[in-house]
C-alpha cells in the first residue's frame, strides 16, 4: 500500500489526507510482507526455452492502476501456473559434454565444467558476479530462458541485451534426464543442457542458490556455474529527467509523501507509475484550499534480502534530493539483512506545482 508511515490504519488516513511527512525513510516490511511474490522464481525443471515475456508498458500502467486502486482497496493479483511434460517423452536439446559415467556425483567432479567455467570470457559491460558454482540463480527477478549448443557467455550476453530490463544473466551445466521421468521411467539416462537464464536485476553468490532437484528418482544438478551483471543505469522515464545515480536510497528531512513495493523485476518504470497515479489520486482530492501533494520526484532502488534480489522499491517526494541525502544504505530484521543497491532518482519535468 502506498503509505508514509508503518501503521495501516494510520497510513490510509494520512494518505487520503494528501499529507507530506517529515519522517525517514525505513523500508516498509509491512508493505513487502503483504506484497505477492512472483509464483516463477526460476526456470522450470523441465524446461529447455522460456520466452521473455514481461512487457514495460504493462507492468507501468499495472502499477498505477495497483496504486490507485490501493489508495482505498487492496490489491488483487492473479498467478498462473504452468504444465510439465508428457511422461518419459523424450527431451531437447542436451549438446553439452558428458562425464565418462552417468552419476550426479560424476556430473559434479568433471574437470571440463570447472575448467570451462574458470576460462569463460566476461563480456564487454558486464562484470563477473560468481564463477564456477554448483547452483544456478534463483529470485523473483527471472526473465526467461535458453538453452545453448556451447557454453558461450557472449551468446547469453547477447540474448540478455535483446531482452528489455534485462540486467543479468547465468550460464550453466545442467545434468538433465534423456526422457521425461515418470513412474514407468523413473531414473533414465543423462545429458547434459547449457543453459541461459535471464534476470532483470544483478545477480549475487547468495542468488545462486538451486542446486537441482529430483524428478523422480533422476537427480538434476548444475554445475560450472557462472553470473554476470550489466554495468548500466535504469532507462530513461517519459515526463522525468534522469535517472541519477545514488549511493543508498534517500533518506530526506522533509517532502516524504509514500512508497510502494513491486516484488519481481527491478523496473524504474513501475515507480513512474506509482508516481503519476499519487499525484491523480491526490489531484482529484485537494485540501479545502486548493493544494495537493505532487509527486515531483522518486527514488527506486532494488531491495534485497540477504543479497538476494527480492523486488523494486518506490519512494515519492514532493520536491528533488540530491546524492548527499542517499544514506539508507539498508536495514537489519531480526536475522535477516535488506540492503539498498541500484538507486537512482528521477525528477518530474515540468515540476508540478501542487494546485488547482
Amino acid at each position: 500500500t502506498l503509505i508514509p508511515v508503518k501503521m495501516r490504519s494510520t497510513c490510509l488516513v494520512a494518505a487520503l489526507a494528501g499529507l507530506a511527512y517529515a519522517a525517514p525513510q525505513f523500508i516498509n516490511f509491512e508493505e513487502i510482507d503483504s506484497a505477492d511474490a512472483p509464483l516463477v522464481t526460476g526456470p522450470a525443471p523441465e524446461a529447455v526455452s522460456e520466452p521473455v515475456t514481461y512487457n514495460e508498458k504493462e507492468a507501468k500502467a499495472d502499477a498505477i492502476a495497483q496504486v490507485t486502486e490501493e489508495l482505498s482497496t487492496p490489491a488483487k493479483r492473479s498467478l498462473v501456473a504452468r504444465g510439465v511434460n508428457d511422461p518419459c517423452s523424450p527431451q531437447p536439446d542436451g549438446y553439452g559434454p558428458k562425464p565418462p559415467v552417468d552419476s550426479d556425483a560424476a556430473f559434479l567432479a568433471h574437470q571440463v565444467f570447472h575448467d570451462t567455467a574458470n576460462n569463460a570470457p566476461t563480456p564487454q559491460g558486464y562484470q563477473l558476479s560468481f564463477a564456477d558454482k554448483q547452483a544456478s540463480v534463483q529470485a523473483n527477478t527471472y526473465l526467461g530462458l535458453s538453452t545453448l549448443k556451447t557454453y558461450d557467455t557472449i551468446k547469453c550476453q547477447q540474448l540478455c541485451d535483446a531482452a528489455n530490463l534485462c540486467t543479468a544473466f547465468n550460464i550453466y551445466f545442467e545434468r538433465d534426464p534423456v526422457i521425461a521421468p515418470a513412474e514407468a521411467c523413473p531414473k533414465p539416462d543423462a545429458f547434459t543442457n547449457i543453459k541461459c537464464t535471464l534476470w532483470g536485476s544483478g545477480v549475487t553468490p547468495e542468488s545462486a542458490r538451486n542446486q537441482g532437484q529430483y524428478r523422480r528418482d533422476f537427480h538434476v544438478v548444475i554445475a560450472g556455474s557462472n553470473g554476470y551483471t550489466k554495468n548500466s543505469p535504469p532507462d530513461a522515464q517519459p515526463g522525468f529527467t534522469g535517472p541519477t545515480q545514488f549511493g543508498g536510497a534517500i533518506n530526506a528531512p522533509n517532502s516524504y509523501i509514500g512508497q510502494k513495493f513491486f516484488p519481481g523485476v527491478y523496473d524504474a518504470g513501475q515507480c513512474a507509475g506509482a508516481c503519476v497515479a499519487n499525484t491523480g489520486y491526490n489531484k482529484r482530492h485537494p485540501r479545502a484550499d486548493g493544494t495537493y501533494d505532487a509527486c515531483n520526484f522518486y527514488n527506486v532502488y532494488l531491495l534485497s534480502k540477504n543479497n538476494i534480489p527480492e523486488g523494486t522499491y518506490c519512494s515519492l517526494y514532493t520536491k528533488a534530493w540530491e546524492k548527499k541525502y542517499s544514506t539508507n544504505y539498508g536495514q537489519n530484521r531480526g536475522s535477516d539483512s535488506y540492503t539498498v543497491s541500484s538507486s537512482y532518482g528521477y525528477t518530474l519535468a515540468p515540476q508540478d506545482a501542487g494546485h488547482i
